[in-house]
C-alpha cells in the first residue's frame, strides 16, 4: 500500500480538480447537467482513482486504477476541448489546465511502470 497523500501524482491531480471547479463555474447553468457535470466527475475520478489504487493489495491492482485514471485524464481534455469549442469557455483558462493534465498523464505513465517494474 502507498500513502497516497504523498504522491506528487495525486497531489497535482487535486490542483487540476481544484482549477476545473474554478473554471465550471463560469460555464453557462443550462450546461449545469450536461458537460459541466460531466466534467466535474472526470476531474473528480482522476485523484480518487489514483488513491483507490494506491490502497489496492498489490501493484497489479494500483496499475490498474492508473489505468483508468489515465482513461479519465484524456476524457477530461476531450471535455475541455469540447467547451472551447463550443465557445463556453476561455482558451487561456484551460490552456494551463490541459497542460497539467498532460503532465499527470506522464507521471502516470512514468508511476505505470515503476510499478511494474517493482512487480518482476
Amino acid at each position: 500500500m502507498h500513502q497516497f497523500e504523498k504522491l506528487k501524482i495525486w497531489q497535482k491531480a487535486m490542483n487540476i480538480a481544484v482549477d476545473v471547479y474554478k473554471v465550471t463555474s463560469e460555464l453557462p447553468s443550462d450546461e449545469k447537467f450536461n458537460l459541466t457535470h460531466q466534467i466535474k466527475k472526470c476531474a473528480i475520478s482522476i485523484p480518487s482513482n489514483i488513491a483507490e489504487g494506491s490502497g489496492r493489495n498489490s501493484n497489479n491492482e494500483f496499475v490498474h486504477f492508473l489505468g483508468i485514471t489515465n482513461g479519465s485524464t484524456y476524457e477530461l481534455i476531450t471535455q475541455l476541448m469540447i467547451s472551447k469549442r463550443l465557445e463556453l469557455v476561455e482558451e487561456v483558462k484551460i490552456t494551463p489546465i490541459i497542460h497539467n493534465l498532460v503532465e499527470v498523464s506522464n507521471m502516470n505513465f512514468a508511476l505505470q511502470k515503476s510499478l511494474k517494474t517493482n512487480n518482476k
